[in-house]
């Protein structure tokens, strides 16, 4: 790991181990775990992204996983929208995190409902969601099928088991929107380790025809 993202992980972190205050109501830095929530880019722009029209839906964009938001979670529920005294992300804190959220206006409001939450200044909690998101191995298979494919809903999670040695069922859990593959969703502790969801989370999609757009 290069010099400077070795430091980083080690800030983000001891800001996340710090013994939480605990306390009536929704206060930053109050959470028990997070959830990693990664979104099928082609499910995201044929439901919503192409009617708002998306920079992400440009046809010169291929997104498959794209990183929809990194949630402190309680063991049942969410904090949101928490008061905090730290500054919002700059326009170009937001604009950089494109590559891996498909468009600057996603990265906002993920820090305005839940990076508000953390106990975590703008930047360090962009610098843990892209951490978090590299820890994770997308299934390269599923963006090389090359056409859409009905399957189902646990065929995606089998794929990102195999892809992460040692992430277990109960850590990993698949959505699904109208009919389609919707998110893949991981939990992790504060240490950005695969932990348990709580049982609010573990709700896997059971469809067994559930459609998968092809990256185009």
């Amino acid at each position: 790991m290069p010099r400077h993202l070795a430091a980083l992980l080690c800030l983000v972190l001891a800001t996340l181990t710090a013994p939480p205050v605990r306390a009536e109501g929704e206060r930053p830095g109050d959470y028990d775990y997070l959830l990693l929530s990664l979104s099928w880019s082609p499910t995201w722009c044929a439901l919503t992204g192409d009617a708002r029209q998306s920079p992400q839906c440009d046809g010169d964009k291929d997104f498959g996983w794209v990183l929809h938001g990194l949630w402190p979670q309680y063991e049942d529920g969410y904090p949101s929208y928490c008061p905090t005294s730290k500054r919002p992300p700059s326009r170009a804190m937001t604009a950089q995190m494109a590559d891996i959220m498909g468009a600057p206006g996603v990265a906002w409001h993920q820090w305005k409902k839940h990076g508000s939450c953390t106990g975590l200044e703008a930047a360090q909690y962009y610098a843990l969601m892209r951490l978090a998101y590299d820890k994770i191995t997308r299934p390269e298979v599923l963006r090389s099928l090359g056409k859409d494919v009905r399957l189902p809903a646990t065929v995606i999670e089998e794929a990102f088991l195999e892809a992460n040695p040692g992430l277990r069922r109960e850590e990993i859990t698949i959505t699904c929107k109208q009919g389609r593959i919707q998110e893949a969703r991981i939990c992790l502790d504060t240490q950005l380790k695969p932990r348990r969801c709580g049982d609010d989370v573990i709700r896997d999609c059971r469809m067994q025809d559930a459609l998968l757009e092809a990256v185009r």
